[in-house]
């Protein structure tokens, strides 16, 4: 169960675009161990949030903390070294590249090892490399790929895709990571199984994760708390329970007083 610390604080922040207020005095705690859902409507700012955790963009003013560190305006990288990793809305994969060679470019990204530069042609192997190549398969076996770790990545299913890039992102060791969108474009069955898999990674790999989606069915059964984004603006932060029953977040959604329930999945 997820602890009480802040891992995570954002801090009053603000991000234009232009004329466009994007971002408007948010305040945002992510504790320690649990699974934070970030929804609302398109346009509300929700990735833009996620990129400004990540560095992607600047904010205008405010503060975000990571482990009581200040890490706004910081480049992508330094961020990543932190601890922090992200998914993105539309898959970010190296397509013609395997399975397994996309999880290494992941413990490449954090370790800065050499392999990467010879395409991936072990002719000569340190035991950091080993250590590598058998952690990536390592974590393809967690996430139920190992049987495809010679697949080219474009060939895979979307699904699977998706599934693909949580692994990489697990590679690069971090103590929070982003989601961006996850089940978009999965079926249910596909979409429960990323449930399971995102339980798992907190649960097992004691992982926080900040999970932006529009599914309501899997954000209400897997999230310890919900906080909704609307026009820039946090409207409600809660337990799932009491999100659903948020007359703010109920008009944000339908226009209308009328109870969010569980399944429902908002088409934004």
């Amino acid at each position: 169960m997820y602890g009480v610390i802040n891992l995570l604080s954002i801090k009053g922040v603000f991000k234009n675009f232009g004329g466009l207020a994007a971002l408007q005095n948010v305040n945002l705690n992510v504790r320690q161990g649990e699974i934070k859902a970030l929804i609302g409507p398109n346009g509300a700012g929700k990735t833009t949030l996620l990129n400004i955790i990540s560095g992607i963009h600047r904010l205008d003013k405010g503060e975000i903390l990571f482990k009581d560190e200040k890490i706004n305006n910081l480049p992508p990288s330094k961020i990543a070294n932190k601890g922090i990793s992200r998914t993105f809305q539309h898959v970010e994969l190296f397509g013609n590249m395997t399975v397994l060679e996309n999880i290494m470019v992941g413990f490449y990204a954090r370790n800065k090892t050499s392999f990467f530069m010879d395409g991936f042609k072990f002719s000569f192997i340190t035991d950091s490399e080993k250590k590598i190549y058998k952690k990536s398969r390592e974590f393809l076996e967690y996430v139920k790929l190992g049987h495809k770790i010679n697949e080219i990545a474009l060939n895979l299913p979307i699904g699977e895709q998706r599934i693909l890039e949580i692994a990489r992102a697990l590679a690069t060791e971090p103590g929070l990571i982003l989601l961006d969108e996850p089940a978009a474009g999965l079926n249910i069955r596909e979409t429960r199984e990323l449930g399971e898999i995102i339980k798992r990674i907190r649960e097992e790999l004691g992982i926080t994760i900040l999970l932006v989606e529009h599914d309501m069915e899997l954000v209400m059964n897997i999230s310890d708390s919900v906080a909704v984004l609307n026009f820039g603006e946090i409207i409600a932060d809660g337990t799932p329970m009491e999100v659903q029953k948020n007359r703010d977040v109920i008009v944000a959604y339908l226009g209308e007083e009328e109870e969010v329930q569980p399944g429902y999945n908002v088409n934004t």
